[in-house]
């Protein structure tokens, strides 16, 4: 793998880390479901602006069919997630949910990709480095079996939106259209689910009212969501699929390492370890 398309993955990791990690603070006093339509209906907003400035909507075509795919997706994938971390310990669903990769790495070896020996080290060696940075429990109460299943829908899903997105498009322009094709159903479909917790009688937001100075933290996680999405459809198409999926993998020592700068929280030995072999393995990605 050249040095541009692990470049674009690696943004990716990045992007993605930031975004969760704002968006697990921002759902400290904003429900999940409400940050997630806010923040991508603001990302919207701008991805609109974008397609119509750079003409995208001349790169309309059947494969915006993946960009809606995985509109539908994301949501589902994501409820999943949030539902397992509330039934079973962080500690073992978040590592489960970055399995995902599995998806496109998968789709990359259908399609006739063969890493080199070197390359396939570094997957092994990244995907444990960032299930281990995940803090996995080893030890504790046993974990329901409906997370475990919620967890690996969720990574699944994770993993499809993916493969979809590298799908949607293959010019620059054409990118931004499907990125914003995505976000849109992305925003209906979570919206409907929105309005449907609501009249079930949950709230949409708590006692504290609409969080209107988490605009421009809201706005961040939206945008840093969709760019990292079109840097790994970039990267995914220059380079090899099971590389680049593994490098945008990263993204949970991303989050680790922003929680251990602005939270001070301390890492567990086995995420130091993790965020180590991640390190190892990503060196063996780029240089394989």
């Amino acid at each position: 793998m050249t040095t541009t398309p692990a470049l674009f993955a690696l943004a990716t990791s990045l992007l993605w880390g930031l975004a969760d990690f704002g968006g697990g603070l921002l759902t400290r006093r904003t429900p999940a479901l409400t940050v997630v339509v806010v923040s991508q209906s603001l990302a919207v907003v701008a991805l609109g602006a974008v397609v119509v400035a750079t003409g995208g909507w001349s790169e309309a075509g059947p494969q915006l069919w993946c960009a809606v795919a995985a509109g539908l997706v994301g949501p589902v994938a994501l409820l999943a997630f949030y539902k397992a971390l509330a039934l079973g310990p962080m500690g073992v669903v978040s590592p489960l949910g970055s399995l995902g990769v599995a998806v496109p790495v998968g789709a990359g070896l259908v399609l006739g990709e063969r890493p080199g020996v070197l390359q396939l080290a570094g997957i092994v060696v990244a995907v444990a480095g960032v299930v281990l940075a995940g803090g996995p429990q080893f030890r504790g109460a046993p974990v329901q079996r409906q997370a475990i299943l919620l967890t690996l829908l969720a990574a699944f899903g994770f993993g499809a939106v993916m493969a979809l997105i590298a799908e949607a498009s293959t010019t620059l322009t054409g990118l931004f259209l499907a990125l914003f094709v995505q976000r849109v159903t992305n925003v209906a479909a979570s919206g409907t689910a929105l309005y449907v917790t609501v009249r079930r009688g949950t709230p949409a937001l708590y006692t504290e009212g609409f969080p209107w100075r988490s605009l421009p933290a809201l706005a961040f996680i939206g945008l840093a969501d969709v760019a990292a999405n079109g840097t790994y459809s970039i990267a995914a198409q220059q380079g090899p699929v099971t590389v680049a999926a593994v490098l945008a993998s990263l993204y949970p020592v991303v989050t680790a390492l922003a929680a251990r700068g602005v939270l001070s929280e301390r890492l567990r030995g086995v995420q130091a370890a993790g965020a180590g072999l991640a390190l190892v393995g990503t060196l063996l990605l780029a240089t394989g």
